[in-house]
């Protein structure tokens, strides 16, 4: 399957879904809606055309106070038919969140995690959403570029 029929059968089934096209990508990475993700991801696994049967990677990006906006990115393998596409998601920095795609890879899980951990994305829906890197005490998310680093070092004294 050519990138163009992945475009026709999304755009088939999601007409407002598709944001953009960035063929010259490597994989071609396509620009979903923020609200469309969940049911674009479920087609593009459960389709026999396609069937993205492996999440490679999630990943958010922080674009930054001054573009105020973030973006997740997911990298999708088809094994059985070596199809390799990307999508990425715009979100506003204010409010980053998202639906969570945990029911269809469960590798998901913990890149999403990740994601929230160290940018504040939030994944609705996801069945355990909480810190995975950071102790749960921790202020703040260190990967937003407007991160400000809450304390110092603290000296220790030991007796020996």
């Amino acid at each position: 399957m050519i990138l163009e029929e992945i475009i026709t059968l999304i755009t088939d089934q999601f007409p407002s879904a598709l944001e953009g096209v960035k063929e010259e990508s490597t994989p071609p990475n396509l620009r979903i809606s923020q609200h469309q993700i969940h049911p674009v991801c479920s087609l593009l696994h459960s389709s026999k055309n396609t069937y993205f049967d492996c999440l490679s990677c999630l990943t958010g990006i922080d674009n930054g106070p001054e573009q105020d906006s973030m973006e997740v990115i997911y990298h999708l393998y088809s094994i059985p038919y070596n199809l390799s596409l990307a999508l990425s998601v715009l979100l506003p920095r204010s409010n980053p969140s998202i639906d969570s795609v945990t029911d269809i890879w469960q590798g998901a899980n913990w890149h999403e995690r990740e994601a929230y951990d160290l940018l504040g994305i939030e994944f609705k829906n996801h069945p355990d959403l909480r810190r995975i890197l950071l102790p749960d005490d921790w202020q703040g998310h260190p990967l937003r570029k407007d991160y400000q680093e809450q304390e110092t070092y603290h000296e220790v004294k030991v007796k020996y």
